[in-house]
C-alpha cells in the first residue's frame, strides 16, 4: 500500500500547499483534514516508511484511546490512516531529514533535505513527534555487548519472544503494556521495577498486579538489573534488590523499556520559540511564533499539553483551519460537515507536484 504513495520520490523539486515534517499518525491525519479543505500535502520523514514510532518501534502494540476502536494495534492504525488519506493523493519524501528552512521572497518556505531535495510551500506543519530519538539505556557496563544478542530496547515483533524467557525492566506505560501483552505468549516473564509504585495508567497497573497475583508473571519491585551474563548471547540477568541483595534470573531476552530521549535535531535551529525541547504554540490554531509554521503532536507544548495521539488529531484539525487563509489568501473558508458532504468531490484531483 505504501509504495503507491512514493510517486514524488524521484523528483528533486516539489511544490505543495502544506509541507508536513513528520509522517507519524498526527502528520498523516493532517493530510486528511487539509484534504477536506482542498489543500494538497507533502510529507518528509527520516524513516523509510510512514507511521513514525508506531511503525518503527511498536507496530504490534495495542492502543486503547482511539475513538471507535476499543483496541487497535499501532501498525493497523497507520494502515487505516493511510487508507483514509488515499483519496487526497499526498506526496512523500521518505528516508530523508528536513535540514534547512528558508523564507523566500514570495513568502513561501523552501525546505531542503539532507539529500538535497527541495520542497516549497506557503505553510509548514512540524509533526515530528519527539524529533529524532534514541532509547534510554540503563547504566549496565556490558549492555552494549548484548544488543542484538538478547537485549532489545523496543518490541518490534512480539513473535520473537514466543516461548522464551523474558525479563522486562521499567515502570511506565511501555513496560506495563508489553508485560500484559506478552504474559500469555512467553515461557516466563519477569517485570522488574526500582520502586513499588508505577508511572503508567492505573488500569494497566491493576492488570499487571493481577497477573502477578495469579502466577502468570513474576513481579519484582524495589530492584534493578545491574548486570548481564552470557557467552555468545544473553543467558542470565543479574538483579539487585534494595533489601534482599543480589539474585540471578535465567533469560533469553532482556527488555529495558525506559522510554526515549528526544532530540529536535535541525528543528531546534529554525528560529522557533522552544521550551524544554518542545515548540511553543498558540492553542487558537497551533501556530508557532514564526508565521506560516504550525506545530502539532508531541513536538509542541502549551499549558495543559497531553502527549496523546487523540490530542494530536485535534491539534492537526485546528492547524488546518488556521493554515487555510495562508494557502488561500482572500478566500473565505466555508466549513462543511463530512456527515453531510462525504469526501467525494473534496479529494484533490491532481497529485502533489
Amino acid at each position: 500500500m505504501i509504495s503507491s504513495f512514493q510517486h514524488s520520490m524521484d523528483q528533486k523539486f516539489i511544490e505543495t500547499d502544506i509541507l508536513i515534517i513528520g509522517a507519524g499518525p498526527v502528520g498523516l491525519f493532517a493530510v486528511f483534514e487539509a484534504g477536506l479543505l482542498k489543500m494538497r500535502c507533502h510529507l518528509i520523514d527520516i524513516l523509510s516508511q510512514p507511521g513514525g514510532q508506531l511503525t518503527e518501534i511498536y507496530p504490534k502494540k495495542p492502543i486503547y484511546d482511539i475513538p471507535g476502536y476499543p483496541s487497535i494495534l499501532a501498525g493497523d492504525l497507520i494502515d487505516q490512516l493511510m487508507k483514509q488519506i488515499e483519496p487526497f493523493k499526498p506526496g512523500f519524501t521518505l528516508g530523508e531529514r528536513a535540514e534547512s528552512v528558508e523564507k523566500q521572497a514570495d513568502g513561501r518556505w523552501k525546505v531542503i533535505t539532507n539529500k538535497g531535495r527541495v520542497h516549497v510551500a506557503p505553510v509548514m506543519f512540524i509533526a515530528g513527534g519527539l524529533g529524532s530519538f534514541e532509547p534510554r539505556k540503563p547504566p549496565i557496563d556490558n549492555i552494549v555487548s548484548y544488543e542484538g544478542k538478547g537485549v532489545d530496547y523496543f518490541v518490534r515483533n512480539p513473535e520473537t519472544y514466543r516461548g522464551k524467557r523474558i525479563v522486562i525492566a521499567g515502570g511506565g506505560d511501555s513496560a506495563l503494556d508489553w508485560t500484559i501483552y506478552l504474559a500469555n505468549e512467553v515461557k516466563s516473564l519477569t517485570l522488574i521495577h526500582r520502586r513499588t509504585e508505577f508511572r503508567g495508567a492505573l488500569d494497566s497497573v491493576e492488570k499487571v498486579r493481577h497477573l502477578a497475583a495469579s502466577g502468570k508473571i513474576n513481579l519484582i519491585t524495589n530492584s534493578q538489573v545491574v548486570g548481564l551474563e552470557g557467552t555468545d548471547k544473553l543467558d542470565n540477568v543479574l538483579v539487585r534488590h534494595d533489601s534482599e541483595g543480589p539474585s540471578k534470573l535465567e533469560a533469553d531476552y532482556f527488555l529495558p523499556l525506559f522510554g526515549l530521549t528526544p532530540k529536535l535535531g535541525p528543528i531546534a535551529d529554525w528560529g522557533l520559540a522552544l521550551e524544554r525541547g518542545a515548540v511553543e504554540v498558540n492553542t487558537l490554531d497551533y501556530s508557532t511564533t514564526v508565521p506560516g509554521i504550525f506545530a502539532v503532536g508531541d513536538v509542541n507544548t502549551y499549558p495543559g499539553k497531553l502527549k496523546l495521539i487523540l490530542c494530536g488529531f485535534h491539534e492537526a484539525t485546528l492547524a488546518c483551519q488556521g493554515a487555510y487563509n495562508l494557502v488561500n489568501p482572500g478566500k473565505k473558508l466555508s466549513f462543511k460537515y463530512t456527515t453531510v458532504t462525504g469526501i467525494e468531490g473534496l479529494s484533490t484531483q491532481d497529485s502533489p507536484s
